[in-house]
């Protein structure tokens, strides 16, 4: 399914690029704010953002009229935080999930005309992801005891034979790939770019686990960015 999805992803984009009129290539870096949902309906905690990044390249690409499509490749970061009890108390944690990417997202968007130089852009579309590193942190006190301790994030292909131990609903064993739907708008002039985007998952994030709370947790991710047109 997956493979049919990026073949379908890239047939798409050759084809914009042999019937487009106009296009160009967007250098883009920005500030993700990064989540996961917890329930069914996708509500995330609040106080469970974690800042990130996200940097790569966008094409540009004019098929008619105000109509453009915008395939991409970009490194980008995901996750969350959680945190338990009072910092001053005996008893305390605080854990941090933070995956990285690399992401093919293909919005279709429209612009209206220009105006003063500028435009304003608004549009969705979807992407695939495939998880390639990670930093899974855990620290606080127990009984007044402090502790600390950092591993990699492992990432599987939700086949229980893919690690020598038990998969399971932890964020330190989580799956490759990911995919979802996204949602864009901006401000652009002749050379520079300044866009939100937004990107809901739907891919639950564990691996070898059926149980209905670990299917709620997908990416939820809030991305302010800033392109340079090249």
């Amino acid at each position: 399914m997956k493979t049919r999805i990026v073949a379908l992803v890239l047939c798409t984009i050759f084809s914009a690029l042999t019937n487009a009129q106009k296009s160009c290539a967007i250098l883009r870096v920005g500030v993700n704010l990064a989540n996961i949902s917890v329930t069914d309906n996708g509500k995330v905690d609040e106080a469970g953002t974690l800042t990130g990044f996200q940097a790569g390249i966008v094409g540009d690409i004019r098929v008619a009229g105000i109509f453009y499509i915008q395939p991409g490749l970009l490194f980008t970061g995901k996750g969350t935080k959680s945190e338990s009890g009072d910092p001053s108390g005996l008893n305390y944690s605080r854990a941090t999930t933070h995956p990285y990417y690399l992401e093919l997202p293909l919005n279709f968007v429209l612009k209206t005309p220009v105006v003063d130089g500028d435009r304003f852009f608004a549009g969705a579309g979807a992407y695939v992801a495939m998880g390639i590193a990670g930093k899974l942190k855990n620290d606080g006190r127990v009984a007044g005891v402090d502790y600390s301790n950092e591993e990699n994030i492992k990432f599987s292909d939700d086949d229980p034979a893919t690690l020598e131990y038990e998969e399971g609903a932890g964020f330190g064993i989580i799956k490759r790939f990911d995919h979802g739907l996204n949602g864009t708008i901006g401000v652009e002039s002749k050379s520079i770019v300044l866009s939100v985007n937004y990107g809901w998952g739907l891919a639950k994030l564990q691996s070898g686990s059926n149980s209905s709370v670990d299917n709620n947790n997908k990416h939820r991710v809030v991305s302010i960015l800033l392109g340079v047109k090249l």
